[in-house]
């Protein structure tokens, strides 16, 4: 487990010259930290800052105040901010240190070890940040594990994902098959022929033969037969005569 100390600048002994208000607003600021009303604290030592910008006492303690209300990222910043400032290498390790702590808190591991490591060259005596230097290797380590695992179940689900979605086009294309085979099989009605007057009419006309009608025809075919019946006897005759030549000879 990481060691979560914050180093507490209440004086610097870099101090800017300015009026002694922003030095009792940074100690009243103190005060309410120590009580963990890091709030107050915060507002405390905004209010330092206004008056004197430069405070380095005062934005070294509003990180702290930030970083206590679990503004990982905006502490983070701060630290960052005052570890490239001009300043002695004591006060430059302590900047550093509550920087990899921000990072180490918001699981950004990687940087977090490089601040530790600024840390070290700064205050190469701060066990503390060797620790959580060790610390944080180890959480990047784990983390690298886990998104190792991770990625072949994930290229699994998405194989599985790639799989389904085939097998369905290939249903519906199948389904679509299916359909127009169906359409091709079904016999067509001709829309043409449907519900045309002169075709209901001529098959009323059909089933509508008078008996005089029925008659006629009947007449007419026997006709045609007796016709055929005499073109047939006169057919025979002219055959037997050629047959009889034929035998005569």
């Amino acid at each position: 487990m990481m060691k979560n100390i914050l180093v507490i600048l209440f004086v610097f002994s870099i101090a800017f010259a300015n009026a002694q208000s922003d030095k009792a607003l940074v100690r009243q600021g103190n005060k309410s930290y120590q009580n963990n009303d890091f709030p107050k604290a915060e507002i405390d030592y905004r209010k330092a800052l206004d008056k004197n910008p430069n405070s380095l006492s005062g934005t070294f303690n509003l990180a702290d105040a930030v970083y206590e209300q679990e503004n990982f990222e905006k502490s983070a910043e701060m630290f960052a901010k005052i570890g490239e400032a001009d300043l002695a290498k004591d006060q430059k390790g302590m900047a550093y240190y509550n920087l990899g702590n921000s990072l180490l808190k918001a699981k950004q591991y990687e940087p977090s070890i490089e601040a530790y490591k600024k840390a070290l060259r700064n205050n190469p005596s701060n066990e503390d940040a060797r620790y959580n230097l060790e610390y944080a290797r180890q959480m990047l380590k784990n983390q690298q594990e886990n998104q190792d695992q991770k990625k072949p179940d994930q290229d699994k689900k998405d194989d599985q994902k790639q799989d389904q979605e085939k097998k369905e086009d290939q249903k519906k294309k199948n389904d679509q098959k299916d359909k127009q085979d169906q359409n091709q099989e079904k016999p067509q009605d001709n829309p043409d022929d449907q519900g045309k007057p002169e075709q209901q009419m001529n098959d009323q006309q059909s089933k509508q033969i008078s008996k005089k009608d029925a008659e006629r025809m009947l007449e007419a075919l026997k006709n045609n037969e007796k016709k055929t019946l005499e073109k047939l006897k006169k057919g025979k005759k002219e055959n037997a005569r050629v047959i009889k030549k034929e035998k005569d000879w």
